[in-house]
């Protein structure tokens, strides 16, 4: 069990720190356009293509409270020992955006799809979030699996 929480904190700490060098990059004026993706900067005062913004400030106090609530939940049921890996994505993402909130006013975003279409601009963060949730889903549908068989 420590040696998961240790791998867990781990993860988590890499992925923060991978997150925000990544950010700075970008905040000191690191750009490359191309003809599909473009690495830019924006600042998203939302989340998800800048839904919410307009709750402002109070976004990243509501967005810490359910970081803490969730991390609370997810260490008090003992599911950290199963879901390690996505939950540190996702804590790590989270923490991420959250950090840009209070110190940037905003979450950095920097990579631009326009390829066949307009897509949102997000960060790595984002992405590792979406793949937590899908690891989780995965993760789930196989334990939900095994305990059928049973």
């Amino acid at each position: 069990m420590l040696k998961t929480i240790l791998l867990f904190w781990g993860l988590f700490v890499i992925i923060f720190i991978t997150d925000q060098y990544l950010k700075h990059l970008i905040l000191e004026g690191f750009r490359y356009p191309t003809d599909c993706i473009d690495i830019t900067y924006a600042l998203n005062k939302g989340v998800a293509f800048s839904m919410f913004a307009w709750v402002g400030e109070y976004l990243k106090y509501i967005q810490s409270a359910l970081l803490l609530f969730g991390i609370s939940y997810v260490f008090a049921k003992g599911y950290i020992l199963q879901y390690w890996v996505p939950i540190a994505l996702l804590l790590g993402g989270g923490v991420g955006n959250v950090y840009d909130r209070f110190i940037h006013g905003g979450v950095v975003d920097y990579v631009y799809w326009h390829c066949g279409f307009d897509f949102a601009i997000f960060n790595l963060a984002d992405v590792l979030i979406d793949i937590a949730v899908v690891l989780i889903i995965i993760i789930s549908y196989k334990n939900d699996k095994k305990t059928v068989k049973e």
